[in-house]
């Protein structure tokens, strides 16, 4: 039986509530791409200097991983998990509706857009009124903890850049965006893929940051191809429901994830170079994106450039003097 579709904008709002309550634990690895391609992704992605860049980057410690420590594990939306569709040409009956599956994509956006506004928002923290970069808060000599709680500005920005880039990346690995379906009939255990090169559109994550969340949701439904799919994994949806299995779906593990270049799924044509090679691109996007959206918030003595320049360096009351 389908269960019925909630209103898009209350689901939302309760798996974000659900989300911003969490105290990370320790944990371990999520079923998506390994801590070392989300490091390899992230690295090639962002012009940062090595200090920093780890802090962001690293396989195990960094803030792009830490979605991937229990409980944030088990939360659908931050993996963009159990968007799952096969429209009745190639599987009559399945178990879930197009409406459902993207509902799932919705609450994956959504956990990027909040990310997004508290980044911006703590960002203000990095520098001064006079746009001095403020040597208390840009110091990374003590390692940052991705716990959600105060802490330096520089450290609240990465974790909020990097627990809403994660899912980004993860959806090229988890979903049928950019690959290809291996020869024979289509179907669960085959599903089509969309064969994208380019970043995908329904994550213009600064541009929704600025609207009304009917708005953009409306906007990423609009968006969603007919046949797009990211793997069922037995972890919590958006409604707070957690599979018992995945059987009679698309599952993540058997069917569609390209985590490691050993997934079943990876091993068709190029299917693992195209799934980092979206995910690289959509995290060089989402940089520039931020670093615009500080420049365009906080204009006044050019204090959002000099935000933009303390993340980038190690060491920035050095080498971002102010004018």
């Amino acid at each position: 039986m389908k269960r019925p579709s909630p209103a898009p904008v209350a689901l939302l709002a309760a798996a974000l509530t659900a989300v911003t309550a969490l105290v990370a634990l320790p944990g371990g690895r999520a079923a998506a791409f390994t801590g070392d391609n989300h490091e390899d992704i992230t690295r090639r992605a962002l012009p940062w200097e090595p200090a920093t860049l780890t802090a962001m980057a690293d396989a195990r410690d960094g803030a792009v991983n830490a979605d991937d420590k229990r409980p944030y594990f088990d939360l659908g939306p931050l993996h963009c998990d159990n968007a799952d569709y096969l429209a009745p040409r190639h599987a009559r009956d399945y178990p879930r509706t197009r409406d459902e599956a993207s509902t799932e994509l919705v609450a994956c956006v959504g956990t990027s857009v909040a990310r997004f506004r508290k980044a911006v928002r703590a960002a203000d923290g990095l520098v001064d009124a006079h746009g001095r970069v403020r040597a208390d808060q840009t110091d990374l000599s003590t390692p940052c903890t991705w716990d959600e709680r105060p802490g330096p500005a520089k450290c609240a920005v990465l974790e909020q850049l990097g627990r809403g880039w994660h899912p980004l990346e993860d959806f090229y690995s988890h979903s049928n965006w950019a690959d290809r379906a291996a020869p024979g009939a289509l179907g669960i255990a085959n599903p089509p893929g969309l064969d994208r090169s380019e970043v995908a559109p329904f994550f213009d994550i600064r541009r929704y940051s600025a609207m009304e969340d009917p708005d953009w949701t409306r906007e990423v439904r609009a968006l969603v191809p007919e046949d797009l799919a990211t793997g069922c994994y037995p972890d919590f949806d958006s409604t707070g429901v957690k599979p018992a299995s995945c059987h009679g779906r698309v599952a993540h593990n058997r069917d569609l994830n390209k985590d490691t270049p050993a997934s079943a799924r990876a091993k068709t044509d190029d299917n693992f170079r195209r799934a980092t090679a979206g995910a690289t691109a959509e995290i060089t996007r989402q940089w520039k994106s931020f670093g615009d959206e500080l420049r365009s918030a906080y204009p006044e003595g050019g204090r959002g450039a000099q935000m933009v320049c303390a993340l980038v360096h190690d060491d920035p009351v050095t080498d971002c003097p102010s004018g």
